[in-house]
């Protein structure tokens, strides 16, 4: 788990903060822009004993914006689909939504530039010597963009 979000993301029931953190790929560039997962509620303990292997699963609440809970409501067995997939296990039964604005998300990261010639050729030739062809090319790439700076 990530340091500096696990902590919060365990107070809200996620035991990882994968949810938060690739919720884009997960449920996908559309529905993500409209929404976010805000908490795993897991069963109590009653109703986690009357599971069939003792884990019951949770529910996940998820804030949308206004106008978009009816798309939403009708995508929850995909969404519900795409999580279980994402972490490999039954962890999530149902979806509940919560209308209202979603909260401030980070600007998007700029895409990367395209390295000039020099720059590539300079880093063709400090991985010359690699013999293995896809590590040398992985590291000609990685080098050209190192060398052409931010």
């Amino acid at each position: 788990m990530h340091t500096a979000i696990g902590p919060v993301a365990a107070r809200q029931g996620f035991g990882q903060s994968d949810l938060f953190l690739f919720w884009e790929a997960i449920a996908g560039e559309r529905l993500a822009a409209i929404s976010q997962p805000v908490k795993l509620q897991w069963p109590s303990r009653r109703q986690e004993h009357a599971a069939d292997n003792g884990t019951a699963p949770a529910t996940l609440i998820i804030r949308v914006e206004s106008g978009f809970a009816l798309e939403m409501q009708h995508l929850a067995p995909v969404i519900i689909e795409r999580v279980n997939a994402h972490f490999g296990w039954r962890c999530v039964a149902r979806i509940a939504l919560k209308q209202g604005p979603l909260e401030a998300r980070p600007p998007a990261r700029r895409a990367a530039r395209v390295p000039d010639k020099g720059a590539e050729m300079a880093a063709e030739a400090l991985a010359g010597g690699i013999t293995e062809a896809p590590l040398r090319e992985a590291l000609t790439r990685l080098g050209a963009r190192v060398l052409a700076g931010p």
